[in-house]
């Protein structure tokens, strides 16, 4: 990780604390009083041991039993007052943490729905799981608890080594000397566990993205009998964490049995030392009573800061982990080229004054982004690390997306060296249904990823306009809110199928689900159900078949009144009865005006709903097809082909 992101990291962590400071203050506060509180009764302890023992010592008017009681009830009011402190800090840090835990969580699941999608192609679901769960739960662990003790214990150290010094500085001296010894050994250790901890984060990142996959595939392993196999998987990424966490067990034993040595020897010192003092009469009985109680008292908060600061190993690595999510550049942060954005603005307001003259050419109904590029990253850069994670989409033109579909000069790759589509070129008039046909890695589910901008297409590869209006200059969000994807596997949310339905919209009435749902050639089935619309669908849909998966898909499209609409492999998995009600539903569509990508190797299909054939090979369009009498030999012979070699 560079410089940036390390530093980054803690003011991540300082930007959670800001709306919590109060708690955290509160905490510390009512720590000093209670730790205060109990430094107090040694010195009762040693007050009463003296003056019991010399009888002369005791004031006028009182006697044994007095003091005694005297004694008792100052311990007892400082017992009452320490508890009371501390139900005070326990409830402050309880407060403080829970809020600073929810803002974490809530920051982080906002700043990945705006992640681009490139980002998490890259990343496993279950790793983003894991930082997002056991490491914001070690980061909680480590600022809202450790370091409030780290503070108390510092507190305490410097409050009782002053008592212990305004009594006896030789004494003190010794019980002091060890307590570098155990921090210094502490950080040595700290220092060489970090990296341990880190390979134990990524094998639990690993270990959950193989359990998140199994669940999700498991009607794939239960159809492939693929039990076993998974369980032996399973098994080898489980060995390799539970390795890795017995390793680090020796090396905390190593630790801990050293740490309990030199604690043991420095208190046979003290005692020692103590006695000492106290037979040659340096010392009275009381003060050797409290230097006892006080370097008790010592004694474990010093183990317990070696322990903090050995821990801090796991809670650096899970910031970091963490930090890497929320510096990750959201999808609209790193904005439109200033030039070429210019260009477009330009086109855009000559394109507004052609509609206010009445040309045809201006049906566009779209709003001027208020705020330039330059200005958004440069608020971005001001705010920090940290603060990226608030930006929201980028505002943009919302023009009407009814208007033709041209890609002009469209050449794109993922990398330089590896171009996937070259120069593709192609116009889709409003209201056609169109087809693309094409083996795998051929740039058909690239072109669809530009379409809707899951990849942005840069400025000197061409252009992909709707209406005439490119579509880099569309707000991102709006441009996908009107592009209706309907997948090869179409995802459902383990909710009910209303729900499924009118995941875009709220407040949507039932009329409104159900005309949505007629459309879509999927009201019957729905009602088949014995709780109809508020059937669960289950996880990913397992409720229903592949063909009504398809068709509440399309009936989601239809709730936004998408005039834009892609289909990948509809037909795929259906019977020939389910083929042709799809094909119905999507000349029903067209007629409607909607534009309609179709990715498919369906030849029948095709010839049911399209005009057009776009033949793609190897990232080049070399053939555009009509569906017409005269092309059918041309077309069985692209669908042969490709068929074949998709085989």
């Amino acid at each position: 990780m560079n410089t940036k992101n390390k530093t980054g990291k803690f003011r991540i962590i300082f930007r959670f604390l800001k709306g919590n400071i109060r708690f955290f203050v509160g905490t510390l506060l009512f720590s000093v009083l209670f730790t205060a509180c109990n430094a107090l009764i040694p010195q009762i302890v040693k007050y009463t041991a003296d003056h019991i023992l010399v009888l002369d010592g005791i004031p006028d008017g009182l006697n044994v039993r007095q003091t005694l009681f005297l004694a008792a009830l100052l311990v007892a009011a400082s017992a009452v007052l320490s508890g009371v402190f501390n139900y005070l800090s326990k409830m402050c840090l309880a407060k403080g943490s829970e809020n600073f835990l929810k803002s974490i969580r809530d920051t982080l699941y906002h700043h990945t729905q705006y992640l681009p999608f490139s980002w998490h192609v890259k990343h496993q679901t279950g790793e983003i799981i894991q930082r997002c769960t056991s490491d914001v739960e070690v980061i909680r662990n480590f600022v809202c608890r450790q370091l409030p003790e780290v503070f108390r214990i510092c507190f305490l150290i410097v409050l009782y080594l002053g008592i212990m010094f305004s009594m006896n500085v030789q004494i003190t001296l010794a019980a002091a000397a060890f307590f570098p010894v155990i921090i210094g050994y502490s950080c040595y250790f700290y220092s060489r566990i970090g990296k341990r901890f880190q390979d134990a984060d990524e094998a639990e990142g690993a270990l959950s993205s193989t359990v998140q996959e199994n669940l999700t595939g498991v009607r794939v392993v239960r159809a492939f009998g693929r039990e076993k196999y998974e369980i032996d998987r399973f098994d080898e990424k489980n060995n390799a964490y539970s390795n890795l966490w017995v390793y680090l067990g020796k090396l905390m034993s190593v630790y801990w049995a050293s740490g309990h040595l030199i604690t043991n020897l420095q208190v046979l010192v003290v005692m020692v030392t103590g006695v000492a003092f106290a037979v040659n009469g340096q010392i009275t009985l009381g003060e050797f009573m409290a230097f006892i109680s006080y370097n008790a008292s010592l004694t474990w908060p010093v183990r317990s800061l070696g322990r903090i600061i050995s821990d801090m190993s796991k809670a650096g690595v899970s910031m970091e982990r963490v930090a890497y999510i929320l510096e990750a550049e959201e999808e609209d942060a790193a904005v439109k080229c200033e030039a070429k954005s210019t260009d477009r603005n330009e086109n855009a307001e000559n394109i507004a004054k052609k509609k206010k003259a009445g040309q045809s050419e201006a049906t566009l109904d779209y709003k001027i982004p208020a705020r330039t590029a330059e200005q958004t990253s440069e608020d971005s850069e001001n705010k920090g690390c940290g603060e990226k994670q608030t930006l929201g989409p980028v505002s943009g033109m919302k023009p009407a997306m009814d208007g033709d579909i041209c890609f002009r000069d469209v050449s794109f790759g993922y990398s330089p060296d590896h171009p996937v589509l070259k120069n593709i070129n192609f116009t889709i008039p409003s209201g056609s249904t169109f087809a693309i046909l094409g083996t795998t890695g051929s740039g058909k589910s690239t072109l669809v990823h530009l379409l809707n901008r899951l990849y942005d297409l840069p400025e000197d590869c061409g252009s992909i306009t709707i209406g005439g209006t490119d579509i880099r200059d569309i707000d991102r969000q709006y441009l996908r809110q009107n592009i209706g994807m309907v997948l090869q596997e179409p995802f459902l949310f383990s909710r009910t199928i209303r729900e499924n339905i009118g995941i875009t919209k709220e407040k949507l009435l039932d009329e409104e689900i159900r005309h949505a749902a007629e459309i879509a050639c999927v009201d019957e089935s729905i009602l088949h159900f014995t709780d109809g619309y508020d059937t669960i669908v289950g996880e990913r849909g397992v409720t229903l078949s592949g063909g009504q998966k398809q068709r509440v898909a399309v009936a989601v499209s239809m709730i936004c009144g998408k005039d834009l609409l892609v289909f990948d492999e509809p037909t795929s998995g259906l019977d020939f009865d389910s083929m042709a009600q799809v094909a119905g539903l999507i000349r029903h569509l067209s007629d409607m005006g909607k534009v309609i990508f179709i990715v498919t190797h369906d030849f029948e299909f095709v010839c049911r709903t399209c005009s057009r054939v776009l033949h793609f090979d190897e990232g080049e369009m070399p053939d555009d097809v009509p569906v017409a009498m005269e092309a059918l030999p041309k077309l069985r012979e692209l669908f042969s082909v490709s068929n074949r070699k998709e085989r």
